[in-house]
């Protein structure tokens, strides 16, 4: 296993509104709009020292959409920022249009994705936005861990010229990727080496995958572990050669079997390089009310169903 060291625990949008802060001290370019959710995405202080590129569009996320669209063939870089759920599903027609068919310089920013958003229950809860977005051609799509690479993926977006979907949420998560570790859109992050399974990670599941990571390599079992902050472009490469290596994969996210992360890699190894898969997703369910730790052992996206899915893989291999 890398080593790493935990330095405190943050939730992940925390780590886009300060890398937007960051952006507007160093970024004329940049500019927020948000719908009613200001201090949600956590855009106050960004919206405070540069209120000339702050534009509070009101809950009225499809025009935000297309505001957003225009302030890019205009030469900003607009972030667009809402829930998740409101930022896909509600606002479908104008990112086709507007955002990805027109390939405009957006960065839609989507902020309690997921089951973890808690309380808030079912409606808010989307777990359908990654396969939305993963669709849309010119549409990358980001799902990172942590504060910090929430922080780096952000800066990483505002670099990169083309459309941007950033998905991040509500709860503290612990810290514990570098806060220098560089960022690169496309390419996995090994965090073990081992020749028995291939565990790929996305968001919030990481830090589930690692501690399954570290139990499973006290019973000597080696687990190649890579976290896939970027579901779209897939780093095929990276995966590829871990599965041939392994032999079997568990994908980990928290999102919707269909249309998630574990949906691309099978996409994938079907072409190149069949081998037994197992989902670590929620299956064809809506969620429900109830605190982020009780929502992950409801729907098995928690540290032990990593651990279990992994005992049913290398039993299919066999």
């Amino acid at each position: 296993m890398r080593p790493y060291t935990i330095t405190g625990k943050k939730d992940t949008r925390s780590g886009f509104g300060d890398a937007m802060t960051l952006l507007g001290e160093t970024d004329p370019r940049v500019v927020a709009l948000c719908a009613d959710l200001t201090g949600s995405l956590k855009l106050n202080t960004f919206a405070k020292e540069n209120p000339d590129r702050f534009f509070q569009a009101g809950i009225a996320e499809a025009n935000m959409i297309s505001v957003g669209a225009g302030l890019a063939l205009g030469g900003k870089v607009p972030f667009v920022t809402t829930f998740a759920a409101f930022a896909t599903g509600r606002v479908y027609d104008q990112i086709r249009q507007s955002v990805a068919y027109s390939c405009t310089n957006v960065k839609i920013a989507a902020s309690h994705a997921g089951i973890t958003l808690g309380e808030d229950g079912a409606t808010h809860q989307i777990m359908e936005d990654i396969g939305l977005m993963k669709m849309l051609p010119n549409m990358v799509v980001i799902n990172p861990c942590d504060y910090n690479q929430t922080k780096a993926a952000t800066l990483a977006a505002a670099a990169y010229q083309g459309p941007v979907y950033l998905r991040f949420g509500r709860p503290t998560e612990p810290i514990y990727t570098p806060a220098d570790e560089p960022f690169e859109i496309g390419r996995a992050v090994r965090w073990s080496e081992g020749q028995d399974v291939t565990i790929l990670a996305t968001g919030h599941l990481m830090w589930r995958a690692i501690q399954a990571t570290e139990q499973l390599e006290r019973e000597g079992i080696g687990v190649d572990l890579l976290n896939i902050h970027t579901i779209k472009p897939l780093d095929t490469e990276a995966i590829l050669a871990s599965v041939r290596k392994t032999g079997c994969v568990v994908t980990c996210e928290e999102h919707m079997i269909n249309g998630g992360l574990g949906d691309s890699v099978s996409q994938l190894l079907t072409q190149n390089q069949p081998v037994p898969q197992e989902y670590v997703a929620v299956n064809d369910h809506f969620g429900e009310s109830g605190t982020p730790e009780e929502l992950l052992v409801k729907f098995h996206l928690d540290t032990p169903d990593v651990i279990a899915a992994v005992r049913r893989v290398m039993a299919r291999k066999k």
